[in-house]
């Protein structure tokens, strides 16, 4: 099995961060390492994250940063760092609990025929919380589809942000102009990897509303991300599969 780094952003998860990483621990999955990327927490998460690392030795590390950054840069800085440690597999997933760890050794097996996994609300099997109000269902499933009708995308959930990504597909996407810091951060990717040529395979998932703390997703957020989508595309539009070099992409 691949040598797997998860890399978790982190904003107030004082709650969550400990039970995570003991979840993600237990899987049937071989010595998987945690990347914690605190954007300086005012309730205490980063301190949370240094004990975990000074406790468990070798199996979680965090990086520290000066402000609330944003979603994106974060994933991105640790997209590097993982890759800079050896990481052969690298997962993205939200610390929330909204994206079961139980999922991650299928992903690590579908990982092996796929250029990245996705874990997906929108294909069969796939589920949103029973909890989520009709608007919010809406919502969502309407922000999906004008990303995938805009950028064209293949995928059914564009913004799904549980995703596990083969090394060789970091490591010839363009992370340096990967422009995108809030939710839309994901469309970005996916537009990126498919505009690249890369096989990109959904998952079903059931998609649960955190069980602590409170949502970070604001109708703010979701208005900046729609006119976000078409910067996406204006940006990428010259990219093709003649980036993609053979020895980085699955055959």
């Amino acid at each position: 099995m691949r040598k797997l780094t998860i890399v978790i952003p982190t904003y107030n998860e004082a709650e969550n961060l400990e039970a995570i990483a003991k979840k993600l621990w237990s899987l049937p999955i071989p010595a998987p390492q945690i990347l914690v990327v605190d954007d300086a927490s005012p309730d205490g998460t980063g301190q949370i994250a240094d004990d975990l690392a000074a406790a468990h030795p070798g199996r979680l590390s965090v990086i520290h940063r000066k402000g609330k950054l944003g979603l994106g840069s974060a994933y991105i800085t640790g997209f590097k760092t993982a890759l800079e440690s050896g990481a052969e597999a690298i997962a993205q997933m939200d610390a929330d609990f909204s994206h079961d760890p139980d999922y991650l050794p299928e992903f690590m097996d579908k990982l092996e025929s796929a250029d990245a996994v996705i874990g997906s609300r929108y294909v069969p099997g796939g589920k949103l919380d029973e909890r989520w109000g009709f608007g919010r269902v809406l919502l969502s499933a309407f922000g999906n589809i004008y990303a995938r009708t805009i950028l064209s995308l293949q995928i059914k959930d564009a913004t799904a942000g549980y995703r596990l990504w083969r090394r060789e597909t970091l490591e010839g996407m363009p992370l340096d102009r990967i422009r995108s810091n809030g939710y839309v951060f994901q469309v970005e990717m996916s537009y990126v990897a498919q505009k690249l040529g890369f096989r990109l395979i959904e998952s079903p998932i059931y998609f649960e509303d955190r069980r602590i703390g409170q949502s970070k997703m604001t109708l703010r957020i979701q208005i900046e991300a729609a006119y976000r989508v078409w910067q996406v595309r204006y940006l990428h539009r010259h990219l093709s599969t003649d980036r993609v070099t053979p020895q980085n992409h699955l055959p």
